[in-house]
């Protein structure tokens, strides 16, 4: 039995219908059972359950074969780091207890890095929690999500200009989230090697220029990246109903991004994704 996690999200949605057409057994955890009926009709079992449930959790967890497991985001945290660390060490323990043959979870670049990486601490977290845990483990670190991009576009589209908070000249790892699901997926289907490291990105590096020139193909006119100051991160991002703490953790791994703190570690495998910056943003210009 295959057990995934956030299973109508992006990412755990592919990661389940790709299991599903390997002819496997899976066990899908939702908020929603409305929003699995394509996977239940397919054959998954489906359990509704909240990450915070530790004993439904449980109970989905036995006799897994492999889990799918992610840290969902919380832009309303008031202390997310410490908040998302307590959490993730609650489903280890339940993960253990259970005696799961194979956890994959989906990390980040720069999950090596104790802090300086803003949100990207709490899967560097996780990953610390797995390998203490002793739990078989792979680490899906992915690159910049290609789609964090689309906040900004309905002002590439109005004025013509891609806000930005880092140097437009700096390339960044980015990866689609339609390219982390299978990969996520083949590890599963791997097995457990240990303790292993997948680093994902696209199949090239992005500065925010290229982004820019991206959108300006699909939208048929001229975009050019504007960098903002990085102390207008907070005041820009809180006014989008993001808490403040988050919003200093964006700042921070903004920041990161400049000075290069968010790379790889550089120890794991290099995988490349087929979808480039301008198919990953084609269906999100409006």
């Amino acid at each position: 039995m295959y057990v995934v996690t956030g299973a109508t999200g992006n990412t755990g949605s592919v990661v389940a219908e790709r299991l599903l057409d390997a002819g496997k057994p899976v066990r899908v955890i939702v908020r929603d059972a409305a929003k699995a009926t394509r996977l239940a009709q397919r054959g998954a079992e489906v359990v509704v359950a909240d990450l915070q449930d530790e004993r439904a959790l449980t109970d989905a967890f036995q006799n897994a074969q492999g889990v799918y497991l992610l840290s969902p985001p919380d832009i309303q945290a008031r202390d997310f780091i410490p908040d998302r660390k307590r959490l993730t060490q609650r489903i280890v323990d339940i993960l253990s207890s259970a005696r799961v043959e194979h956890v994959v979870l989906l990390s980040s670049i720069a999950a090596q890095q104790t802090s300086g990486t803003g949100p990207i601490v709490s899967v560097h977290n996780a990953e610390q929690q797995l390998r203490a845990s002793g739990l078989r483990s792979t680490f899906v670190r992915a690159g910049y999500f290609a789609e964090n991009w689309s906040s900004v576009l309905p002002v590439a589209k109005q004025d013509g200009v891609l806000p930005v908070f880092f140097p437009s000249d700096v390339r960044v790892p980015t990866v689609a989230v339609r390219d982390i699901g299978p990969v996520a997926a083949q590890a599963l289907l791997d097995g457990p090697r240990g303790v292993r490291i997948i680093e994902l990105a696209g199949p090239t590096d992005v500065t925010p220029t290229d982004v820019a020139q991206a959108v300006s193909r699909l939208l048929g006119r001229q975009v050019t990246p504007a960098q903002a100051p990085l102390d207008s991160v907070v005041p820009t991002v809180t006014r989008f109903g993001i808490s403040h703490n988050i919003a200093e953790l964006f700042r921070e791994m903004y920041a990161g991004i400049a000075d290069g703190s968010v790379r790889w570690e550089g120890s794991g495998e290099s995988v490349r994704g087929a979808t480039s910056i301008g198919d990953a943003l084609r269906p999100l210009i409006g």
